[in-house]
């Protein structure tokens, strides 16, 4: 063996070692991009979507940073606002809501409706001794409220990641092509595996959104019209705030659909409220066990 050369065990430790830094680097990145995580995730999945549509404009315009700048001014204006419009509405009605379910139950609403079906007054019984419904419906107004004023002011957080998924939504739209063209350097892979990567990718964010969004418009389509079969106030409104509560993982179209129950039973329409229950739970529910593998599918 030549002089200096290292030995097998030592060129191992080596190796090791490497490794070792390797780990704890992407662990280091991964700790600090971790509270910008939604942001990054959201940006390249609408930089993916809009991908055609930008190189459409920057085949107009030419100018890359023109090209992105119009590509995401046009996000902005069809995404946000109207999102943003559409939330504040709804928070605001549920206030509203609230405070006015809070007055029925404070004005003997509730006891009248026992009194007009004794056969559900031992329920009304028990309901009344386990919640102190009055304070129940202040205390949710209150929070109610709240949410909303937070909402219209908008927190530094809210405002600053929304921000920032534009910001890098910009650069990967701008540079999507070096982008690309440096992943398949570095990837160990060959061209036809990169490009079938790559594919799969695209495949499975237009299936994840496009899938998403097309059983949301149906629920909401749904949850609208049992509201205008059954006479409830603005069901094309509603309609639209259970389409777009359908796209939020923890939440749904039950967040409407179960108060606007509660308000027909206090109203004392048992009926309207078993249809709106059963339409609502059966129907709208579950319509996304039905549609959800027909636009998925295979394409995960």
């Amino acid at each position: 063996m030549a002089q200096g050369a290292p030995s097998g065990h030592e060129s191992r430790l080596g190796t090791y070692a490497l490794a070792a830094g390797g780990i704890v680097g992407v662990l280091a990145c991964l700790l600090i991009a971790w509270p910008f995580l939604g942001a990054i995730v959201w940006a390249l999945a609408l930089a993916i979507l809009f991908s055609p549509v930008h190189a459409r404009i920057k085949h107009r315009f030419g100018h890359p940073n023109l090209a992105a700048l119009l590509s995401v001014a046009i996000l902005a204006i069809v995404v946000v606002a109207p999102a943003a419009f559409v939330i504040e509405r709804l928070i605001t009605e549920a206030a509203s809501g609230a405070v006015s379910l809070q007055a029925r139950v404070a004005g003997g609403e509730f006891q009248k409706l026992l009194d007009a079906y004794p056969s559900i007054a031992p329920l009304g019984a028990w309901i009344d001794r386990q919640f102190d419904l009055p304070s129940m419906m202040a205390s949710l107004a209150t929070w109610l409220s709240n949410i909303g004023a937070t909402f219209v002011r908008g927190s530094f957080l809210q405002v600053a990641e929304v921000f920032l998924t534009f910001y890098l939504l910009f650069y990967f739209l701008r540079d999507q092509a070096a982008a690309i063209a440096l992943m398949k350097a570095w990837l160990p892979l060959d061209s036809a595996e990169v490009n079938h990567l790559f594919r799969r990718v695209v495949d499975t964010v237009h299936a994840t959104v496009y899938g998403t969004l097309a059983v949301a418009a149906v629920q909401g389509m749904l949850g609208g019209l049992m509201f205008w079969v059954l006479g409830l106030p603005t069901p094309l409104l509603w309609g639209l705030v259970m389409g777009l509560l359908s796209i939020i993982p923890v939440l749904g179209a039950f967040v409407v659909w179960i108060p606007a129950a509660i308000l027909l039973v206090l109203d004392g329409s048992w009926g309207r409220a078993l249809i709106l229950a059963i339409w609502g739970g059966i129907v709208v529910g579950g319509i996304d066990n039905v549609l959800r593998p027909m636009f998925v599918g295979n394409r995960l």
